[in-house]
């Protein structure tokens, strides 16, 4: 198990740095966590930490109430506000290995009108299968974020939400998984707006929507393993 929660911290840790890379997230906002297969634990960055100072070692491990594990590395830090959503979620979802929020500024906009974005290229077709949804206002703190997510993306596939008036979060099979839907999720808020300043985009239909998510999550790539990086 040692292995198994060392092999997570020093992925989530690495994984914030995308968070970045992608100008997802500024100052402290947002964050990562992954789910330690086989156990009923998940680590999540620790809160106020700026992005540059994170390491596998400050990483915190909790259990799926969202307590922070006694005597771990890292539990003299108190997570991240978000960890009851992250914990909730992970109780309620055991399919979902990694959980991502971010502040980035164009999917922030849409929740900010408490809008899906629709589906309307081919790239969002492929990767959430349809629109992204918005999910409820709700109380930061508790797990009244992670009851939205759940209730929202349950028999949904879109693998992002939209948390009225707050912002984005992802879910996915790992950490990495969930980081590539909060990349994608940014990517098709600014295209999708941008696409509406100059007219009404064209919609897809739902059949041809459907076609593309079949081939790009069962068809396109290179192993059966990797099918979303794309």
């Amino acid at each position: 198990m040692d292995e198994a929660i060392q092999a997570v911290r020093d992925d989530v840790a690495a994984l914030h740095s995308e968070l970045v890379r992608y100008g997802l997230v500024i100052w402290t906002g947002g964050n990562v966590s992954g789910r330690v297969p086989g156990t009923d634990l998940f680590v999540i960055k620790p809160s106020g930490v700026r992005y540059d100072d994170l390491t596998p070692e400050n990483m915190i491990l909790c259990d799926l109430d969202g307590n922070v594990v006694p005597g771990s590395q890292g539990s003299e830090r108190s997570p991240s506000s978000d960890t009851a959503a992250h914990a909730y979620v992970y109780r309620h979802m055991p399919e979902v290995g990694g959980v991502v929020h971010t502040h980035s500024t164009y999917a922030c906009a849409w929740a900010a009108r408490g809008e899906e974005i629709p589906c309307v290229i081919t790239g969002m077709a492929d990767e959430f299968g349809g629109p992204i949804p918005v999910g409820p206002l709700a109380i930061i703190g508790d797990d009244s974020i992670g009851q939205g997510i759940v209730e929202t993306l349950q028999n949904h596939r879109s693998r992002a939400v939209l948390m009225q008036n707050h912002g984005p979060f992802t879910i996915g099979v790992t950490a990495k998984d969930a980081v590539k839907a909060a990349v994608m999720c940014e990517d098709v808020a600014r295209t999708i707006h941008i696409s509406r300043q100059l007219g009404e985009p064209i919609p897809i239909p739902p059949e041809m929507i459907d076609r593309y998510f079949d081939r790009y999550q069962n068809v396109y790539g290179q192993s059966t393993d990797d099918r979303r990086d794309k």
